[in-house]
């Protein structure tokens, strides 16, 4: 599936970007170019959320402070990575009938290259960084981003067949994901945001997901 295929796909949908953050952003100004129906929802109170005023010139709604997750009824909601999926709003909009995804699941369904993944309690990072390296003095093109703080879903036009794409990802972003990549790396699995999971029984089986 092509990006322009997938965003067609969802057009007519209700969309609630929940948590406008480095990861959303780009998909946000992806989705209001595309014309869809977009809520932002996010924690930030309107004073201190900079982007306001652009985004609901470009056709967005906002839901922002204490109460963003109120009333979470759209079709599709897009988390920010870290939100965790069993948030009670976020529960209970699924079993009413909301998808419940995010930009990197989005960027796996439309991704034209290679995927090389890495997870794991430490060295993630580390190790995602050396790979990129040894392909591009290998000669490949590449594409580094996921969890090291670069968004990749904007970035898929520029991406052929041949080159690719190298991603950290954590737990949350494992954690409701259902598209895999072609290759899977673990660093290693400790115990770690045991204040997030539930417990470490969780937290390892979203590891493993990958």
């Amino acid at each position: 599936m092509t990006l322009e295929n997938y965003l067609d796909s969802i057009k007519d949908k209700s969309i609630a970007v929940v948590g406008y953050g480095i990861s959303n952003a780009p998909l946000t100004e992806l989705l209001l170019q595309k014309g869809c129906k977009v809520t932002i929802r996010d924690k930030r109170p309107k004073g201190k959320f900079e982007e306001a005023d652009y985004l609901m010139g470009k056709g967005a709604k906002l839901r922002l402070g204490d109460d963003y997750l109120e009333d979470l009824c759209e079709e599709l909601i897009f988390r920010t990575p870290g939100l965790h999926p069993f948030t009670p709003q976020l529960q209970a909009a699924k079993d009413r009938g909301s998808i419940l995804t995010s930009e990197m699941e989005a960027f796996f369904k439309v991704c034209p290259c290679r995927t090389i993944a890495v997870t794991g309690s430490d060295g993630k990072t580390t190790t995602t960084t050396l790979i990129s390296e040894l392909l591009r003095e290998s000669g490949h093109k590449v594409f580094l981003g996921g969890n090291i703080g670069t968004p990749l879903l904007d970035k898929v036009p520029l991406m052929k067949e041949s080159d690719f794409a190298v991603l950290e990802l954590s737990s949350f972003q494992l954690h409701s994901m259902e598209c895999k990549p072609n290759i899977a790396l673990i660093t290693n699995i400790s115990p770690n945001h045991l204040d997030v999971h539930p417990d470490l029984d969780d937290y390892v089986n979203a590891k493993r997901s990958i």
